[in-house]
């Protein structure tokens, strides 16, 4: 088995680290954190009572965490508040952050390779717009530094600029991609790279797909048809189903993950563009309502802005006020 953690440096620490957290907070709140910004100037005399909470609930709710996953954060918050145990803003936030990492922690599952099996195939899907392109290109980075032979398939077949860019991604990592004329069955290109990448001796293979609305019940067949003709070469196969979603698409972006889980059985999620205008709410609602493993987050452009999902530093991200810093 074979995980991706970050690579450390000699004393142990990660390198990438610090520079991500920092990168995430100030990319989620702009500035001071939208979730606890000016929460000191509610608490009249310090007293923490129901009106606090009814902003946070408002705060969370517009936020894309859901009405749902909303009131389980607050409700051990209301219970506190009501045997009167939470004293001042500290013991607020440090309780409110125990409430959101309750419920984060459980989807923070880490990518693992079964390296017994070659290749390990990774069937990435997702809408267009979402970044699958770009995150298989990232992913193939960081395997590849991790020692990972890799190959690339093109199965964007209706777009011949899709297939151009992920050849650019192989070239610049100089790993492998199976590709063919525009128009041809994206399940012949999967079943071609799956054979090869055997062939070969592939570590892992990450085939893209034609982005396409989780609502185009055609184009989610020709997804269910891919997913079949892998599993001709190897029953297993796919390993694993990564469905890309763009965060800043908030609750319909938890729909296209219900609709994507039905019809796939998707085993893990990236969620991209958490550098945009979302505040990262819908990180909880996946978590509490579909648990699905989150297993990386993408917060910019650069290979360097891509990283797994680690929960207590984007809790922290969420709730680090200026002063602290």
């Amino acid at each position: 088995m074979f995980g991706f953690k970050s690579k450390t440096s000699e004393n142990g620490t990660d390198k990438h680290k610090p520079g991500l957290f920092q990168r995430l907070r100030a990319r989620l709140n702009r500035g001071d954190s939208w979730l606890t910004y000016d929460l000191a100037n509610l608490i009249p005399g310090g007293r923490i009572d129901d009106n606090v909470l009814d902003e946070l609930e408002t705060r969370l709710i517009t936020a894309d965490v859901g009405v749902e996953t909303t009131e389980r954060i607050l409700s051990g918050l209301r219970k506190q508040v009501a045997r009167k145990e939470l004293g001042d803003l500290d013991a607020l936030l440090k309780a409110l952050r125990a409430s959101l990492l309750a419920v984060v922690k459980p989807a923070a599952v880490p990518l693992v390779i079964d390296q017994s099996v070659k290749p390990f195939a990774i069937l990435v899907v997702g809408v267009n717009g979402a970044g699958k392109t770009t995150s298989i290109g990232k992913l193939a980075r960081r395997m590849k530094d991790h020692g990972l032979k890799v190959m690339l398939a093109a199965g964007d077949t209706f777009r011949a600029a899709a297939v151009e860019q992920l050849q650019i991604w192989g070239e610049r990592n100089a790993v492998p991609v199976i590709a063919q004329a525009a128009g041809t069955d994206p399940a012949a290109v999967a079943f071609d790279a799956i054979q090869s990448a055997k062939a070969r001796g592939i570590d892992v293979l990450l085939a893209d797909t034609a982005g396409r609305l989780h609502t185009q019940s055609n184009l989610m067949e020709e997804l269910k048809k891919v997913k079949r003709v892998i599993g001709r070469v190897d029953p297993r196969a796919p390993h694993e189903v990564l469905l890309v979603l763009d965060a800043s698409q908030g609750q319909n972006a938890l729909q296209q993950a219900r609709l994507f889980n039905e019809a796939l059985g998707v085993t893990g999620v990236v969620l991209t563009k958490l550098d945009g205008t979302a505040k990262g709410g819908i990180v909880f609602a996946l978590a509490s309502e579909l648990q699905l493993p989150i297993r990386f987050i993408g917060t910019g452009e650069s290979a360097e802005d891509f990283d797994e999902f680690d929960p207590e530093d984007f809790v922290d991200s969420l709730l680090k006020r200026k002063e602290q810093e």
